[in-house]
């Protein structure tokens, strides 16, 4: 066994990795750019080394950089993580070269299923169901589109080194196809240094569903279940669980068994994962196959019970898988959530930044995955045979986990992908899952940058979704003319209301024991209020309610009676004024809220946020309400002569200049964000009168680029 792995990533992966070396008794080396000079996983590994500038490309693209930190700090063996270099024949090819283990595949498992051409002509020729396309790679655009019409509408251009969609389009018609060729050419040359794209006819109405296999390096291959991934926004995976609610035993038993011949015709050895589109009918067909760990390997981790990390680790030395495929557990039912840094009132734009307060739920579930709360203690676990699966590729399950790269106070740079954290539920049944999912949400707080909590709220409470009745179009049918508030309905409104105003009643409690107050002039509280519901463009609503005494400041819970019209609320609570999470139970039955003084422009008032839903209000006494009714709204000024950058990003084309003559939807300037190329487009026709950002600018947030005359 290794006494030091070098892990050639950032963020969760990496964190997730040195959990489990941790767990093992393996020191970690890890690697990071100038702008992870504080990250997480730097402070969590035994060692560090600096490998170049902020850009990938400079710095976690550096397969040399990376190979010479591991020969200098006396690593035996490189973790690729996923993204990055993970499917990079090139580079396991060197690791190994120069003496070291790559974790993961070899090279030539790599070259034969991580490009995406390759591998179906693999795939068809190892009998697997293959979907009908062009698999060979494609020169220019206008022979993307003579294809595309070939195979027949409508199709997806993929990049055959993508992953993660990048270098990804569905195209509908013939101009959908030459934009999307240029475009997937241009992402995957920058994401993966491969600008190679392929066709293939888009199956309509599919289901996204993957085999997780295991190979080692003596002959053995596995498969550990599916993961149902039919979530997806963009082609980007937004919920993941496992099992599947739609495939029977006897498909996910042939699915299996493809999974594991297309692995072992290629001598497959590590954790790898078999991706399929599924039709209706249950017939399925080979996607691609992804050469590494997947984001999605906790739900499986917690099916199974085992650690996928630890496994690669002990196959990657060279000892035999502990199981076997008839020791395969499938217990009780697993949802992850990718919790991005995005704000999915503004079309999901990326949102970057510090976190001012990260406070995931808590942990009642310890699974290797190092999350926000701890890491695991270091017992080294010896190794297993075949005749002992033991307790060292075992990992605990049912409850919640939290796998992070980030903590109270760190950054979100714009340089990486958009993730936060994966917030992971195990429940006995898959309504139990999506219970606790929603609860756990409910006491996800992040602030300092937005984040897409909203979104998934009003994605598990959506009566299809619950349903199991849903599809990979499944967002875009439901949600795509973009996302708002109103597709989030609480199910009970009155209950925000109380608990704005129980808590104002305990803030003006407080201030009531507060020393040193004028005489005649001492802070009061009634218990009767207004509370002025706040959006957007002004107040929305008024409600009435009424708040009992709480129990004074000296009690160890507050405890209030709370009307709001004819509904009627005990809300009983141990939380402290300053806590960023409120909970307790109410009428008897438990909740976790958030509740934050000081949202916005205005530092009185009050947001409540629950079950995905935000709440602003003001809550006031009576008389307070008459005069606040009295007040004239501020209109926002006029910006529609401007294009505003919508999102904190770089620069990198400015298609117009001054004095030319632009229509609405003419492309003017593009912006790179957290990898992915943001097109910005007139809303109006118009002359350009000034050009305020120049290529290459860093832009904030709603920051000018264009002034139409």
């Amino acid at each position: 066994m290794f006494t030091k792995i070098l892990i050639a990533n950032r963020g969760e992966i990496a964190c997730r990795v040195i959990a489990t070396a941790r767990k093992m008794g393996i020191q970690t080396v890890a690697v990071y750019s100038d702008a992870d000079k504080e990250a997480r996983h730097v402070q969590l590994a035994d060692e560090a080394v600096h490998i170049g500038p902020a850009p990938s490309r400079e710095s976690y693209l550096q397969g040399d950089k990376i190979i010479a930190a591991a020969k200098q700090t006396g690593a035996q063996a490189i973790h690729p993580g996923y993204g990055f270099l993970s499917e990079n024949e090139a580079f396991a090819k060197k690791v190994e070269e120069e003496g070291l283990v790559f974790i993961g595949p070899k090279h030539y498992s790599i070259a034969a299923m991580g490009d995406k051409i390759a591998s179906k002509k693999l795939a068809a020729a190892a009998g697997v169901n293959c979907i009908p396309g062009h698999n060979d790679a494609i020169d220019t655009a206008q022979q993307a589109v003579d294809i595309a019409k070939g195979i027949g509408y409508p199709v997806m251009i993929k990049a055959s080194a993508g992953g993660g969609g990048k270098g990804l389009r569905v195209a509908f018609n013939d101009k959908e196809t030459f934009e999307g060729f240029t475009s997937c050419q241009s992402e995957a040359k920058n994401s993966f240094g491969d600008d190679r794209v392929f066709i293939e006819k888009f199956v309509e109405e599919p289901r996204h569903i993957e085999i997780q296999v295991l190979g080692d390096s003596h002959g053995n291959v596995i498969y550990l279940n599916e993961r149902e991934c039919s979530i997806q926004r963009r082609h980007q995976k937004v919920i993941e669980e496992a099992p599947s609610p739609f495939i029977t035993d006897a498909t996910r038993q042939a699915m299996g068994e493809q999974a594991v011949a297309l692995a072992q015709a290629v001598k497959y050895q590590s954790a790898g994962t078999v991706e399929f589109v599924v039709g209706k009918d249950q017939s399925f067909y080979f996607l691609e196959m992804n050469t590494r760990l997947q984001v999605e390997h906790p739900v499986t981790e917690c099916i199974t019970g085992l650690d996928l990390v630890e496994l690669m680790i002990r196959v990657a030395a060279g000892e035999q898988l502990p199981i076997a495929q008839k020791d395969v557990q499938r217990n009780g039912w697993a949802m992850e959530c990718r919790i991005n840094a995005e704000d999915p009132f503004r079309n999901f734009l990326p949102s970057t930044g510090r976190l001012v307060r990260f406070q995931p739920p808590v942990q009642t579930m310890f699974a290797a995955g190092g999350g926000g709360t701890g890491m695991p203690p270091s017992q080294p676990s010896p190794g297993r045979g075949r005749s002992e699966i033991g307790e060292g590729v075992r990992v605990d399950t049912g409850g919640v986990r939290v796998d992070t790269g980030v903590e109270d106070g760190g950054e979100i740079p714009m340089f990486y992908d958009s993730m936060i954290a994966k917030l992971i539920v195990h429940g006995t049944d898959r309504l139990d899952a999506i219970a606790k999912m929603r609860e756990a949400l409910n006491g996800f707080v992040i602030r300092g940058v937005s984040s897409n909590i909203p979104f998934q709220a009003a994605l598990l409470a959506h009566p299809k979704f619950v349903a199991g009745d849903f599809n990979t179009g499944f967002i875009a049918e439901h949600y795509g003319k973009g996302f708002y508030a109103e597709d989030v309905p609480h199910p009970d409104p009155n209950f925000l209301v109380a608990l704005a105003a129980f808590q104002h009643r305990r803030l003006r409690e407080r201030a009531i024991g507060i020393s040193g107050q004028m005489q005649g002039h001492e802070a009061a509280v009634d218990e009767q209020f207004e509370v002025v519901e706040l959006g957007p463009n002004g107040v929305v609503a008024r409600h009435t309610a009424s708040v009992a005494q709480s129990g004074g400041l000296q009690a160890k819970s507050s405890s209030s009676p709370v009307k709001v019209c004819s509904s009627s609320y005990q809300i009983n609570s141990e939380s402290k004024l300053g806590d960023a999470r409120l909970s307790g139970t109410v009428n008897g039955q438990p909740f976790t809220a958030q509740v934050q003084r000081g949202v916005g422009k205005n530092p009185l008032a009050i947001r409540v946020q629950h079950n995905g839903t935000q709440f602003d209000a003001l809550v006031l006494s009576p008389r307070a309400a008459q005069l606040h009714a009295l007040m004239p709204h501020k209109a926002p000024p006029d910006m529609s002569r401007f294009v505003l950058s919508p999102m904190p990003g770089l620069l990198v084309d400015v298609a117009v200049q001054v004095g030319q003559k632009v229509q609405a939807g003419e492309r003017v300037a593009v912006i790179e964000a957290m990898k992915m190329e943001n097109v910005l487009f007139a809303a109006a026709d118009g002359v350009v009168g000034k050009v305020l950002a120049a290529k290459g600018e860093s832009l904030s947030v709603d920051q000018p680029i264009l002034e139409f005359a």
